[in-house]
């Protein structure tokens, strides 16, 4: 059985999923429609946007993450160590519901579901509503130099989502601007968590996972927000103006900034001889 998400699911969606049959797995594997979006690490995922027009005229978007099985020396290593029924799609389902739930603004969950055989879970499948605007990653520098005024209310937004997805006991993991959506509107902006296939709560050293969050936000944003707002963030998350504490962060953080530059900048010279081999 193929769950969908509760009945405050968008019943436009709710159709468009099962007349394309996209409420199993069979049928999502066998679906061929979509832009198929590729990129680097993907392995046995494939990543399709999913996209339609209602009977209102209005446009809708999704995106199908499917999970093709796994090559079988894996599988029978998952098997043997009692994590054969662990569901990647379930997984990032289940995350990003309660996420959701926390008050953390992100994707909407709209269906997964799971094929088993006798070594467990063999392939499954999500579909996640879309998110508007762009990863801050790509538009966070125009934005921070046009929008000089709203520098201390995208710090204080982006305060907020940290928080609570800290609070409600959750790390990310890949807390980089590029999974940081904005959305531009008449309004205002708006800012949405994204890739949430990853988070987990830690139960042990939780003071180290919630630093690696922050480390890779700070290394990942503009320059400018970093020269100017960093910290108002810091001591927006913290809710301390308490300088030692703050510095306990912050030395911990710039740490973990630095190891972060150095593995960047080896990559990229072990790139830069095999360009010139």
């Amino acid at each position: 059985m193929t769950p969908l998400n509760d009945k405050t699911l968008d019943p436009a969606v709710d159709e468009f999923v099962r007349q394309q049959g996209l409420d199993t797995v069979v049928g999502a594997f066998a679906y061929e429609g979509g832009d198929d979006l590729s990129k680097p690490g993907l392995g046995h995922r494939r990543r399709t946007r999913l996209s339609f027009t209602d009977s209102q005229g209005s446009g809708r978007e999704m995106y199908m993450k499917r999970y093709a099985p796994l090559p079988l020396a894996r599988r029978l290593r998952r098997f043997f160590t009692g994590r054969a029924s662990q569901s990647e799609a379930r997984t990032e389902f289940e995350n990003i519901r309660a996420v959701r739930l926390a008050g953390v603004p992100t994707m909407r969950e709209i269906v997964y579901g799971v094929e088993k055989d006798l070594l467990g879970v063999k392939r499954s499948y999500i579909i996640v509503g879309a998110v508007p605007g762009d990863a801050l990653e790509r538009v966070g520098e125009e934005f921070v130099s046009r929008r000089d005024a709203d520098l201390d209310e995208l710090t204080d937004r982006l305060v907020k989502l940290v928080r609570r997805l800290h609070e409600a006991g959750f790390v990310h993991r890949d807390l980089y601007a590029a999974h940081i959506f904005l959305h531009e509107h008449s309004g205002g902006f708006d800012l949405n968590l994204i890739d949430l296939a990853r988070i987990f709560k830690p139960s042990l050293r939780k003071f180290r996972w919630r630093v690696k969050d922050l480390a890779q936000l700070k290394y990942s944003m503009p320059r400018l927000w970093v020269e100017r707002c960093w910290e108002r963030f810091l001591a927006g998350y913290l809710n301390t103006e308490n300088r030692a504490a703050l510095g306990c962060w912050e030395r911990a953080i710039s740490a973990k900034v630095r190891r972060m530059q150095r593995r960047d900048e080896r990559k990229a010279r072990k790139a830069g001889r095999k360009e010139g081999s």
